[in-house]
């Protein structure tokens, strides 16, 4: 449950920076631009307003206009302002207000806005401005003449603005950035809760201190709950079940066993040496069904006594053969295990080795500071690569054993998986076959 939980973690980072990346961003943009769009719409408001203004107090007669001294809209009687004013008379500018006096600025003439408005964006000397045009017909005795009035607005001004509101802008997504991330790491956090709970209650199963989960969790957790704790109580039934079973046959083999200790077989000092090793294999499996195997990574066995203590029996089995076996270990390496396991998964190896040679095994033990490598090689006739794998099944021997139940590797893989281990078989230098375990020592 530990992947899960970090999995959740990366997924949360992951949403906030997308949130901090991509959302605030396209959030900053689109609401400048919105804004903008408000300014040239209360822009052209304002203008529209001046436009209703000047028509009010300009004063028409045949020679012209006549404006007053100062105008309702300050804009237009200050000098350098933004906001510009004329009036033309067909197609001659009769008049300017204050503001543009300093201004060379003309505004885009236009002959078809008789009794419209007409707002746009416009370009002046390279210089942006919005122009608000409008048109009328006045009548005089003798004629009738076209009066047009153009006011212009420096987009600079709406862009200063502009400017303004988006430094306003950055700081506020800051810290609402980071109002949200805060909010969301809290929410997060609070709604991984169940999870790490169901995390800490695994963990505690692994490590024996509980035997089911009996926390609360919410509804979308309490059937996982419920289907785990079925599981863990199926695997202790069949825990259980296995224990009986071996205790029984360990049980009903020392009796045999007794018979053959007390016959003249015993005599022999090598068959002698293999009735106790058989004994102390019993022994062994007799007290592992009685404790359930739950302290074996307690132990440390040194390896080199085990493997030197093989390699006699082997060379007395295989002594017609004429093996010659070479072991090569420190005397400081240690099996965070049981001897009697250490023994079953090199005396296999070994075994087999000895079976597929010619002439010739290797035993290599490396014992590094996170793991214990035990290589196991021969100059036989190797292991195809499609029968690698069928060679862990329980029932399964290959041609190039003479001798053997085929379980003997099934054994060998199930051991080292007990022990949280790897077990890979591979082409061996020698010519033969390369059998390689790793045990990590930090999951013994």
């Amino acid at each position: 449950m530990v992947m899960p939980v970090i999995s959740l973690k990366i997924r949360q980072g992951f949403i906030l920076v997308f949130l901090l990346l991509v959302a605030l961003p396209i959030l900053f943009v689109s609401i400048g631009k919105s804004y903008y769009a408000s300014l040239v719409d209360a822009t052209e408001n304002t203008l529209e307003a001046h436009l209703y203004s000047l028509i009010g107090e300009v004063d028409f007669s045949e020679n012209g206009i006549e404006m007053p001294q100062t105008l309702l809209a300050p804009e237009l009687n200050r000098i350098n302002s933004d906001t510009f004013a004329y009036v033309y008379k067909d197609d001659e500018k009769q008049w300017q207000s204050e503001s543009s006096i300093n201004k060379d600025v003309h505004p885009q003439v236009r002959a078809d806005l008789l009794g419209e408005k007409h707002y746009e964006k416009i370009i002046l000397d390279d210089r942006e401005y919005w122009q608000l045009s409008f048109s009328l017909i006045y009548d005089t005795n003798d004629a009738s003449h076209t009066f047009s009035f153009y006011l212009l607005k420096d987009n600079n001004a709406l862009l200063d603005v502009m400017q303004g509101f988006r430094q306003t802008l950055i700081e506020w997504l800051i810290i609402m950035g980071i109002v949200i991330s805060v909010l969301l790491m809290v929410g997060f956090y609070w709604s991984s809760r169940p999870l790490r709970l169901l995390d800490h209650e695994i963990m505690a199963i692994e490590s024996g201190q509980h035997t089911e989960i009996a926390g609360h969790y919410p509804v979308e957790l309490r059937k996982i709950q419920q289907d785990l704790n079925l599981l863990l109580e199926s695997q202790r039934r069949q825990k259980e079940q296995y224990r009986k079973s071996l205790s029984d046959l360990a049980h009903a083999l020392k009796t045999p066993l007794a018979v053959l200790k007390s016959s003249e077989q015993a005599l022999s000092a090598e068959n002698n040496e293999q009735l106790d090793r058989i004994n102390h294999m019993i022994e062994h499996q007799l007290k592992r069904a009685a404790s359930g195997a739950t302290d074996t990574w307690k132990k440390h066995t040194l390896v080199a006594p085990v493997a030197q203590s093989i390699l006699n029996a082997m060379s007395k089995v295989y002594r017609d053969k004429g093996i010659n076996i070479d072991l090569v270990c420190c005397e400081s390496a240690q099996f965070l295990g049981d001897k009697t396991d250490l023994m079953e998964i090199l005396g296999n190896l070994i075994d087999n080795a000895c079976k597929a040679c010619v002439n010739q095994v290797q035993v290599v033990i490396d014992d590094k500071i996170n793991q214990l490598t035990v290589a196991v090689s021969d100059d036989g006739p190797g292991i195809k690569p499609a029968d690698r794998a069928s060679l862990t099944e329980r029932g399964k021997r290959l041609d190039s054993y003479e001798a053997g139940h085929g379980i003997g590797m099934a054994i060998v893989n199930d051991l080292v998986s007990a022990y949280q281990g790897q077990l890979t078989i591979s082409d061996s230098p020698l010519g033969g076959a390369l059998f390689n375990v790793i045990f990590h020592k930090t999951n013994c």
